[in-house]
Parts: structure tokens; C-alpha cells; sequence
């Protein structure tokens, strides 16, 4: 198993873990992880394009997603998200993502990802193709 290594994303998003993430083994909770992730893309979206994502009239829902967990983390770690596209298709969108603990000896593996986004009309909920300004944001800056 590789570990993610954070050259390979073309965005590195900063986070901060909550207190309310640990559970009660003291870590993160696993399914915070994809909180993570949805949380990143997101605001990364909205960042990238200076529009708010939840008013276009197609929105992006998640269809797929999964995570392979490497190291723990737990409150207060600082991390970062990494952001890639693995591939733009037209009504979809699949992210590789990971998430990095911030150390004093550089980034620390904790999780790698995938997720996709399918693109439906907002009143709807029919697949359609994804917004150009989406479109255009994950070309410019995710993908190679």
C-alpha cells in the first residue's frame, strides 16, 4: 500500500480537527474523515470559482466515496486536504483526495480518498452537465 504523498495534489486545503471529532477512543472519528473531505471540495469550489455553489441551478451530489485510513489524528491537529481530479467527465466529477496532519517534520499521511461529485438540476435532481464554471475551475487548477 502507497502512502498518499502531498506533491501528487494540485490543492492543499487547510483544516483544523473540532473537539467534537475525537470519539470516545480519543481520536477522530472515522466518518469525520469524509466530513473532511465533503468540507474541502466544497469550500475549495466556492473559493475557486467566487460563486456560492449551493445557488447554481445544478449542484454536485455525492455518488461515490471511500477512504482507506493510514494514521490517526485527533483534536487539535492542524491538517490539510489534498485535492486532485482524477477524471472531468460531463456530468460528473471523481476527486482523489487524501488528508496530511501538519508536523513539525513536514505533512504525515493520515487517509486517501475518493469522491464523486454527479452534477443534477437543483429542483429536479436529473443528472445534467456539470456548470462550466465548475468545469472550468477543476480544469485550470486540478488537473494536470
Amino acid at each position: 500500500m502507497t502512502l498518499p504523498d502531498p506533491a501528487h495534489y494540485r490543492v492543499l486545503w487547510p483544516m483544523d480537527t473540532r473537539w467534537s471529532d475525537n470519539d470516545h477512543y480519543g481520536h477522530v472519528n472515522n466518518v469525520v474523515y469524509y466530513s473532511y473531505f465533503d468540507t474541502a471540495v466544497n469550500a475549495w469550489l466556492i473559493d475557486a470559482t467566487g460563486e456560492d455553489i449551493r445557488r447554481l441551478s445544478a449542484i454536485g451530489i455525492v455518488a461515490e466515496t471511500s477512504c482507506r485510513y493510514h494514521a490517526e489524528l485527533s483534536f487539535p491537529d492542524r491538517i490539510q486536504v489534498g485535492i486532485a481530479c482524477e477524471r472531468l467527465g460531463n456530468r460528473s466529477i471523481t476527486y482523489h483526495l487524501a488528508i496530511f496532519r501538519m508536523s513539525g517534520a513536514g505533512l504525515i499521511p493520515a487517509a486517501a480518498g475518493r469522491f464523486v461529485h454527479v452534477y443534477v438540476d437543483s429542483d429536479t435532481r436529473k443528472a445534467v452537465a456539470i456548470p462550466d464554471v465548475i468545469r472550468a475551475a477543476v480544469a485550470e487548477q486540478l488537473t494536470s
